[in-house]
């Protein structure tokens, strides 16, 4: 599939903010634009990152840095 990656291996990757490095929670579900393209990540919050349990936060697509093996780094 070369450089395909499926949702899958999104949801298996730790969301990581890039202010602090503290982990910001795991993809739960993706917006996708009407022609096909990723908008944005919904992440359920991690209790180190939210005050409330299980919050969900909208992670745009172009706050997204990188993508690595295990983690994805996000500015917000």
């Amino acid at each position: 599939m070369g450089d395909l990656m499926r949702l899958s291996d999104l949801q298996s990757k730790d969301i990581i903010s890039v202010n602090d490095g503290k982990k910001v929670g795991s993809i739960i579900d993706v917006v996708v634009s009407n022609d096909g393209v990723i908008d944005s990540l919904i992440v359920e919050c991690g209790k180190f990152f939210s005050r409330f349990s299980h919050s969900e936060l909208e992670v745009k697509w172009s706050d997204v840095k990188k993508i690595g093996e295990d983690v994805i780094l996000v500015s917000i």
